[in-house]
């Protein structure tokens, strides 16, 4: 807010009042106050919610004869916000319109402030013309700058001069030259937008970076080719990995601290066609629900799940593909059933999410720590519950039905299409099927799909949508409104419609800077197969993953598809994101 003396706050307020936009029976007993006191009474009408930050920017702007621009809801090309270096912008509240005629124009929160518009001034080498906003509108716009990458630019520059001009070798640009705060600009976009990888990707003439936010690829900027070496070798650095060995693969962590927040880093590089592939996956504990019915599990996946994580022994495997969640999944499992009375062992790769109560083991190759070895070790330690976090090869999966068969609780996961495709996959790793039969407790698919964001409208089905729902999960609809509580209780989302030929009412989210596309967030879609008598004898004669599925759908199992166009119906995710992530599925 601006700093206006006492005339120019009473012209404020009296010009509020008279365009009606505020009670004169509240405001003149704080303005009366404040008048006495020496107190700013705007700030105190302000702070009392009686009149809002937007409301007195728009009058201060009238009464100073200053223009007034409304950011909300408006994107700043990042070209236009490097004008400002973002320190700059946050110190003085202000961020930068657009140039014409040599003239910056700068929206700020204090117009009246000389000495900040000669700061601007003389940082931009320009004259600037001053534009009223709000302060909320000049912080929601300065979150724009988590885009910015004027700075990695700058390091880029500074990085190619050093290299030509010095000749210096690459360890010893990356050590001592701005690649790091480059690499630093990359990691903290990509946490401020909760993306789950980043992707340094080197082409024939250029270096792309791409962030995978709520699930999808976004190429966030392309830098010269020129700096590859540099970026690559200072991730290297921080990995502990060999910056001088290109042909093989490598992988290695390290940890960063992103506004007062620990982010564990996990880091893959790989040799490709036009240079060195960089992937860093980023682990976020701050943002992780570990409920598992906040994670979008419920209805019949999630009655199964209880059940066969009460009992006192077998398996609970979980599939999916990279990314999907399922690691997540076990977290929120056990942490149904963590008590002080039972002792649970994990062995990850890496451990993911540290939880208190819980003794977890790091996989270590390079010191002989594997999955197989590390579960003989566990067996030895008296568990109660064991959490593999991935079963890679037969020596792994035999040792996990082993421990399922002596006593013990086994979580673990495998990266199958399907839940019914667990059970093949582990009869091609050897394991005898009269063992797999008796072991398993349930088995469960996922996939996760993006959210709607809270700001939608709604829309009637094409004639195509509405065949393809009906055609998808018809059977499962309530048939009559007499049935619909039963049913939407049943499959555990409340408010299901009645089958209709004619069109359902579906959501879609309103695409804004802040939420491209109309999504926020994701939530998983989930199928669980109860491993029962029927089950058993399918498994004991090896039957396809088809046939194991066709029966689990005739005893109630929702499939993952299905799962998704429930979702769907309720207003959770769109018909194109189940389509993306399970249309191969049944």
């Amino acid at each position: 807010m601006a700093l206006l003396t006492k005339e120019a706050e009473n012209r404020i307020i009296n010009l509020l009042l008279s365009e009606g936009l505020a009670d004169a029976n509240l405001v003149y007993p704080i303005q009366q106050q404040n008048e006495s006191e020496d107190e700013s009474a705007l700030k105190e009408l302000v702070e009392r919610k009686i009149i809002n930050d937007d409301m007195v920017a728009r009058a201060t702007a009238a009464i100073l004869g200053v223009p007034y621009m409304e950011l909300k809801n408006i994107t700043i090309d990042q070209d236009i916000l490097s004008l400002i270096p973002s320190e700059a912008s946050s110190r003085v509240l202000a961020v930068p319109l657009g140039e014409k005629d040599g003239i910056l124009n700068v929206a700020m929160v204090d117009v009246t402030n000389v000495q900040s518009t000669d700061y601007l001034s003389s940082l931009v080498n320009r004259p600037i013309r001053v534009w009223m906003s709000s302060e909320r509108g000049i912080r929601e716009t300065l979150e724009q700058y988590h885009g910015d990458f004027s700075g990695v630019n700058e390091a880029v520059r500074e990085t190619n001069e050093e290299a030509e001009s010095e000749q210096k070798d690459v360890k010893t640009i990356v050590q001592d030259s701005p690649i790091s705060k480059a690499l630093t600009t990359i990691l903290s976009y990509a946490a401020k937008t909760k993306a789950s990888d980043i992707h340094i990707e080197p082409l024939e003439n250029s270096l792309i970076i791409r962030c995978r936010i709520d699930g999808v690829l976004r190429k966030i900027m392309e830098l010269p080719k020129t700096v590859a070496p540099a970026l690559v070798s200072r991730v290297k650095i921080l990995s502990n990995l060999k910056i001088d060995e290109h042909r093989i693969p490598q992988d290695g962590q390290f940890t960063v601290m992103v506004d007062g927040e620990e982010i564990d880093l996990r880091i893959a590089t790989s040799p490709v066609t036009w240079g060195e592939q960089v992937v860093i996956r980023l682990l976020d504990k701050t943002g992780v629900s570990m409920e598992i019915e906040k994670m979008g599990m419920t209805g019949r996946a999630l009655r199964d799940v209880l059940e066969g994580i009460g009992r006192p022994n077998g398996m609970i495997l979980t599939s999916g593909p990279t990314g999907s969640g399922k690691s997540t999944t076990l977290y929120a499992l056990i942490q149904k059933i963590k008590t002080e009375q039972i002792n649970i062992v994990t062995l990850e790769d890496p451990v993911e999410y540290k939880m208190d109560g819980i003794n977890q083991i790091q996989v270590n190759v390079d010191a002989g720590l594997t999955f197989a070895s590390g579960l003989r070790s566990i067996l030895r330690q008296d568990p109660d519950v064991v959490m593999v976090g991935e079963i890679r090869d037969s020596e792994t999966a035999s040792l996990a039905v082993q421990a399922a068969l002596t006593g013990h609780l086994v979580f673990s996961t495998l990266h199958t299409n399907s839940a019914a495709g667990i059970l093949p996959r582990l009869l091609d790793m050897g394991i005898e099927p009269f063992l797999l039969s008796s072991t398993l407790n349930v088995v469960i698919g996922q996939r996760l799909v993006r959210r709607i964001t809270e700001k939608r409208e709604m829309y009637k089905s094409s004639e195509i949508e509405t065949e393809g729902i009906n055609s998808i999960v018809g059977d499962l609809l309530p048939q009559t409104k007499e049935e619909a509580v039963k049913v939407s209780e049943d499959l555990g989302y409340p408010g299901l419609p009645v089958k209709s030929d004619d069109h359902y009412m579906l959501a879609r989210g309103v695409s804004s800077k802040e939420t491209p596309g109309g999504y926020s967030g994701r939530t998983g879609l989930y199928e669980s197969i109860v491993v029962d008598e029927d089950i058993q004898k399918l498994i004991i004669s090896q039957a396809t993953a088809g046939e194991i599925m066709r029966l689990a759908k005739s005893k109630g199992t929702v499939t993952m598809r299905q799962d998704g166009i429930l979702k769907t119906l309720a207003g959770i995710t769109t018909i194109e994101e189940v389509n993306r992530v399970a249309s191969d599925l049944s």
